[in-house]
């Protein structure tokens, strides 16, 4: 199948958007491609190094950059960090022009996943109030996707299936 439009995943940290994503383009033979993943293959560090090191405005600002460049491109599948749809420049050009998909997970869901994590610099030793805290702050923007994906008990060929449903009905 040829798509038209870019197929932009965006959600919280920890939902499985690069790994949904890639499954979704393998399916589609497209491309993917992960904003963090390029991010840190730019600034040739890992996203916790760049928060200690460069901060968290100089990442969102490499965010918008690399997000913007990657937008531009067409007929691919795009996996957002969980900020990444925040950004006023990033969410205005996602819903202009790409179908953007939120998948989502209940908050104990996201918590088993994140609890443990090494790599998320926002949540890294912090507890279940902080990923409630952003989860809770970043929802209402989320819901302004043109498409949600309730993951939770669904597998990834289930969620798959959903996503490549939604796309060919445009």
């Amino acid at each position: 199948m040829k798509i038209k439009k870019n197929l932009v995943l965006l959600g919280m940290m920890g939902v499985g958007k690069t790994r949904i994503g890639k499954f979704v383009a393998k399916r589609l033979k497209i491309d993917f491609f992960d904003i963090d993943k390029l991010i840190e293959k730019k600034n040739k560090m890992k996203i916790t190094e760049i928060f200690k090191t460069k901060g968290e405005i100089y990442f969102r600002k490499e965010e918008e950059l690399v997000t913007i460049k990657y937008l531009n491109k067409k007929e691919s599948i795009i996996s957002l960090g969980g900020g990444g749809f925040i950004n006023d420049k990033i969410r205005k050009k996602v819903l202009s022009e790409c179908i953007s998909v939120w998948l989502n997970v209940n908050l104990e869901t996201l918590y088993l996943r994140l609890k443990n994590t090494k790599k998320r610099p926002l949540i890294y030793k912090n507890n279940r109030n902080t990923i409630e805290k952003i989860f809770m702050e970043r929802k209402k923007i989320y819901s302004l996707a043109d498409h949600e994906i309730n993951c939770d008990n669904l597998n990834l060929n289930q969620i798959s299936n959903k996503i490549i449903k939604l796309y060919e009905k445009i």
